[in-house]
């Protein structure tokens, strides 16, 4: 995002297939929610507490010192063991009781199996005003998934996708024997946002998040962001080697240009003297002719007696 982050009581949907770490997100939201002191709700519909706990710890997410500190409530069960109305109203309740800053519910998706398409709708719209009503940030994740040739579950998102303030993607990158993550933004109301793909890779440090690698054929990711990495390294130490060559060719020629001037330098002093000389001992010769026409011979005049 261009300026920051989400505003507070914004509604964000992240979607994306199996595997493409949405939930990881979502425990990593939580996470930097909490390390800033602000209490957060969190539905997971898939894992229990504790997987969840285990499972961000390998990512270097230690959420249990949260929940020991008291800003993060962590409540899991499957969608089907009560209705829509059940689950709208314990996290009414939960809502009114914890007072959280933030609400995480992942995957939101999971309740298309609860009931109707209508109800699912109603539900998640009653939700969010429910959210937007007590200023609470939220953020949903749903699951994508091809099914009979419609696109990923289209339900939710469709239902959803106009009422949250912000929709994240998160997807597979394929690319030659590999598979990579990118993230894009779909929309963002009132904040300015990339239109590019980032890729991103999770480690045992969290998640990184990838600069932009362009290519011949568009955005590299995965082994071809390396190999092309690589690429400019070996062009950059050819082209220092290059620069070098050049650098000792000039300094090179540069004594021979110096050697070369000190020459010819000598070689003008030496005729400069040479000259001077010449000068010098003609000056004489023509100083001594000068005199030697000056200086006539005396003679004694004798008187003759009678």
């Amino acid at each position: 995002f261009i300026g920051g982050g989400f505003y507070k009581g914004s509604n964000i949907l992240i979607s994306g297939t199996a595997g493409t770490a949405k939930t990881t997100i979502s425990a990593y939201f939580a996470n930097e929610k909490c390390m800033r002191k602000e209490k957060v709700l969190y539905f997971a519909f898939e894992e229990s507490p504790y997987q969840l706990i285990r499972n961000m710890r390998s990512i270097g997410i230690d959420l249990e010192q949260h929940v020991k500190n008291g800003y993060l409530q962590i409540h899991s069960s499957r969608p089907s063991l009560n209705g829509l109305e059940l689950h709208l109203l314990t996290l009414r309740k939960l809502i009114r009781d914890f007072k959280p800053s933030a609400v995480v519910i992942d995957p939101i998706s999971n309740l298309i199996s609860v009931g109707s398409d209508g109800e699912v709708k109603s539900m998640l719209v009653r939700l969010i005003d429910l959210l937007k009503i007590n200023n609470v940030t939220a953020l949903f994740t749903s699951l994508s998934q091809q099914r009979a040739n419609t696109k990923l579950t289209e339900i939710v998102e469709d239902s959803i996708s106009s009422l949250v303030d912000t929709w994240i993607t998160v997807r597979d990158m394929e690319g030659i024997g590999e598979r990579n993550r990118g993230v894009y933004i779909i929309k963002s109301r009132g904040m300015g946002h990339s239109n590019q793909v980032r890729e991103f890779v999770i480690s045992s440090k969290g998640i990184e998040l990838l600069d932009i690698e362009l290519g011949p054929e568009g955005i590299l990711t995965g082994s071809a962001r390396k190999s092309n990495a690589i690429s400019k390294k070996v062009t950059a130490f050819k082209l220092q080697n290059e620069l070098d060559r050049k650098d000792r060719e000039i300094t090179r020629k540069r004594k021979v240009l110096e050697a070369n001037i000190e020459a010819l330098r000598n070689e003008f002093e030496s005729v400069e003297d040479e000259l001077t000389r010449l000068k010098t001992t003609e000056n004489l010769q023509e100083k001594l002719y000068n005199e030697s026409k000056i200086i006539k011979p005396t003679s004694k005049k004798t008187k003759k007696t009678r």
